[in-house]
């Protein structure tokens, strides 16, 4: 028989409108194909944005002059700075940075508005957490435009001058490599792949081969046998975090600032948090594919919308919020705080705080979906 008259014949016919009926009746599975597509355009459409803006940044001045103020309100007018305080010491603002308070601090040295009004060339500093290349760029245009502007207008008013010298000063990844940034979120973005599709999975095909009905009749309680599927996971987060480390400084340099037992303890809230959406996941659905497409749809915001790829300050306010719910955001800080920066639990606590909170949240929603999809 050709391949035209096995098309064209009955079995072939009957087999095709039996796999629309099964799609049809499998509701589920046909709402997330179509559905999850649909959210993920309109959502990441609108949110992911390569221009960094709205820094926040923080101000050193020396000057308290109205030179020095005109220069500060150049800066912001760029719409490249945010401003989010003052500084009273350079110290005060290493430690705003390296906590992640600040992405910037503006200095103007005491001589700022004498050294315009002799007509010399005025100087300022600029230090931009280089950690994220494409923030530093931004923070970088941003005070080279802003020190171009204010050299103009000085040059209009007075007809000769030095004008303003903006000097930048990029800490942390001083030479804008794209490794250094990008090899530690691969830690919590392979983390959340693995936890979250992996153990969603997992639930769902022994539900599905009937071993799970097994299991729940047994002596076990409900939260012993959430915790037994969490534990062996949790250890091959440990492998994969260590293995990943050690790849990166060995083969891309990332520097190992901070404590790497203070990283494995952080870490340990992150991957539990990522088991229990993994295991939440699979009580509300009941099929592997199921698992899987909705394991993918969240797994997709923390990609884009944690800070992974794209600056959270370059999101729409709305983006942003929707990163702040997701426990990636808050570990690629602590992340690249310990490594890039060796900043220790002193400043990062707000971060693991709220690890641990989400951790303990989704066991606790697990559990108590686990409760009532099985009973």
């Amino acid at each position: 028989m050709t391949l035209r008259e096995r098309i064209t014949s009955l079995p072939f016919w009957a087999m095709l409108r039996k796999e629309f009926i099964q799609m049809r009746r499998d509701r589920g599975t046909l709402g997330m194909m179509i559905g999850i597509p649909a959210i993920q355009i309109v959502m990441f459409g609108y949110a992911i944005q390569t221009e960094v803006r709205h820094l926040p940044t923080i101000v050193l001045d020396q000057s308290r002059s109205p030179e020095s103020r005109r220069f500060i309100q150049a800066m912001l007018n760029t719409g490249n700075f945010d401003l989010g305080g003052t500084a009273a010491s350079r110290e005060e603002i290493a430690q705003r940075i390296a906590g992640g308070e600040a992405r910037a601090a503006i200095i103007i040295p005491p001589d700022f508005q004498r050294d315009i009004k002799r007509g010399r060339t005025a100087q300022a500093q600029i230090i931009v957490d280089a950690a994220d290349p494409l923030a530093s760029a931004a923070a970088i245009s941003g005070a080279g435009l802003a020190g171009a502007i204010r050299s103009q207008a000085l040059a209009a008013a007075r007809g000769a001058g030095g004008g303003i010298e903006v000097r930048v000063r990029p800490w942390y990844n001083p030479t804008s490599r794209s490794a250094v940034y990008i090899v530690p979120g691969i830690i919590g973005v392979l983390l959340s792949i693995t936890m979250i599709v992996i153990a969603s999975i997992a639930l769902v095909r022994e539900r599905e081969r009937g071993t799970l009905e097994q299991l729940v009749v047994t002596p076990i309680g409900k939260t012993s046998l959430m915790l037994g599927k969490i534990i062996p996971f949790l250890l091959v987060g440990y492998v994969q975090i260590t293995v990943i480390l050690l790849l990166g400084r060995l083969l891309f340099d990332v520097p190992i600032r901070g404590s790497v037992a203070t990283l494995y303890l952080v870490a340990l809230p992150f991957v539990v948090a990522n088991l229990a959406i993994g295991l939440f996941v699979s009580t509300v659905v009941s099929t592997q594919a199921q698992a899987m497409q909705l394991g993918f749809l969240l797994l997709l915001p923390n990609i884009l919308l944690s800070g992974f790829m794209f600056p959270r300050e370059a999101m729409p306010e709305p983006a942003q919020w929707i990163g702040a719910a997701l426990p990636l955001t808050y570990f690629l800080e602590v992340m690249r705080g310990i490594l890039l920066k060796g900043t220790g639990l002193r400043l990062l606590w707000p971060e693991a705080l709220a690890l641990v909170g989400f951790s303990v949240g989704l066991i606790g929603l697990s559990v108590a979906r686990f409760r009532k999809s099985v009973e």
